[in-house]
Formats: structure tokens, sequence, C-alpha cells
């Protein structure tokens, strides 16, 4: 023991493109005693390429309550300690944060090395704005608390920014369009990777775009307009847009009501349009 504690330092690592990292984030890499790693095979990677060869231990969500307890031990006995996550700003949807507090609760002392993080580039491409926003991280995965948080979100005046699984991607996208109504949008979609995706368009348009695929690979932002920001106005038709939800499936009703909410106009106007033979 040295009798002086040292420092835990919250250091923010690449999202993707391992280029994307601080000269300062290597520097405490390299100079800390111990790295604590969401997951140290990911983190490996960083290191090797960079030349690094600080210790890792794994602290993550299933072991974070007696791993911290070790962490902050080393770190009262004078060690410095590196947190980092597989990819990003710690402690941002990331337990990382409960290790901090508790830093904070027993009075050692915690340092940011700030960097990439995904919110935040989305919302610097996303072209909506960012003087207000919410970051609102991963919604709930089952369906109905997952539409429960968006109806409390759907008054709200900030642009919303979300972390969303690919699996998921599309049945979320739905009850957004479904329960915060028809708002600009945009998707960015392995950031800063090799394959890369960027998407802006109305909540129905990106829906659309996600179901046409097969497979949904990759971390997916969602940047959506605030409660009263308008959509960009839509280039299809009524006919255009019920032929297409049709060909994709859907059964001609659903297909009249998506159209509706799209385009802003009464069902039975589009039923006009599109099913003249109804009328």
């Amino acid at each position: 023991m040295t009798g002086t504690p040292g420092t835990l330092y919250v250091v923010a690592t690449p999202i993707g493109n391992l280029e994307d990292v601080t000269r300062r984030a290597l520097r405490v890499l390299r100079e800390v005693d111990l790295i604590a790693c969401e997951d140290t095979r990911r983190t490996a990677r960083l290191l090797e390429a960079h030349g690094i060869s600080t210790s890792t231990t794994s602290y993550f969500e299933h072991n974070e309550r007696w791993k911290g307890a070790r962490i902050l031990d080393r770190v009262r006995e004078g060690s410095d300690v590196a947190l980092v996550s597989d990819a990003g700003t710690p402690a941002i949807s990331d337990p990382g944060f409960r290790l901090v507090r508790e830093a904070r609760e027993q009075g050692l002392r915690v340092v940011p090395v700030p960097g990439p993080s995904a919110a935040m580039a989305a919302l610097s491409v996303a072209g909506l704005p960012t003087d207000r926003f919410l970051f609102v991280g991963f919604l709930p995965s089952r369906a109905g608390p997952r539409r429960a948080a968006l109806q409390e979100l759907a008054s709200r005046k900030e642009t919303l920014v979300f972390y969303e699984s690919p699996v998921r991607a599309v049945a979320c996208v739905a009850d957004m369009r479904e329960i915060l109504g028809e708002r600009p949008a945009f998707l960015g979609r392995e950031i800063t990777k090799l394959h890369e995706e960027y998407r802006s368009g109305t909540l129905s348009e990106l829906r659309s775009s996600l179901a046409e695929r097969k497979e949904i690979r990759g971390e997916i932002v969602l940047v959506v307009g605030a409660a009263g920001a308008h959509p960009a106005p839509s280039l299809e038709t009524a006919e255009d847009l019920f032929a297409r939800l049709t060909a994709e499936g859907h059964s001609r009703r659903d297909a009249v009501k998506e159209v509706a909410r799209a385009l802003g106009l009464p069902a039975r106007e589009v039923y006009r349009r599109v099913l003249p033979d109804r009328q």
C-alpha cells in the first residue's frame, strides 16, 4: 500500500473504428495499473492495435457487485484503474455508472477521459435539432412495457435518442410510429464501422426500409423528432404507398390506415383514391 489512494479513470474508447481514440486515452491505458473491461476479449483488440500490455480484468453487469468492490479496493490501496466499456463512453447506458457512484461515495478520485459516444455521433449527423435532446437509451424489450415507455415520451418537446437491438428494430420503430405519431427520424447503424449506414426519413419510411430486409445486423441508434415536429412531406402518392404496403403483405385495411397516417389524409379520402370501386 502506498498510503495515497489512486485514481479511477473513466476512459472512452472507439465505437467501431480503432483510430477513433484520443492520444490521452492511449497514454492513460498504458500508465494505469489495471483496466476494468466490459469484455476483456474486445478490449484486448484495441490494446493490441496500439501496443498496450496493461493488465485487464472483467467488470460487467453480472459480476459488478463483488468485482466492483475489488476494483475499488485496488484504487483505495494506491492503484490507478481505467474503466472502459466495449465501445464508447463508459457509464452511458452501461453498469459502469455504479462503480463511479461507489467510488465517489468512498471519496476516491474519479477522472473522465472523454471521447467517442454513439449517441453524440448519431446526433451530430441526424440533422434534427440538438439544442434540447433527451437520451433515452434502450427501451424495454417486451412490447407492453416498451409501448408504455413510449407513451410517457409522446409529449416531450426534445429530440429523442434511443439505442436499439437489431432483432427488435422493426417492432420498435413500428411502436414509435403508432404511439408517437409520424415524425422525422434518423437511423445510424454500425456507426464508424465498415458497413456503417445512415438513413433519414419519417418513422414510417424507416420501418418500411427495415422490414424489407431479410436480416438486420449491428447496433442501432435512433434519433426521433420532438412532439410537434413535422415530418418531411412524403414523395410517394397515396396510390404508390398503398401499392407498396400491400406488396409487403399488409392487408388492404391496414395499408389504408398507414397511408392515411403517413400522408395526413382522412381514411375515407384514401379509400376514394386507392379503392375507387368501393365508393
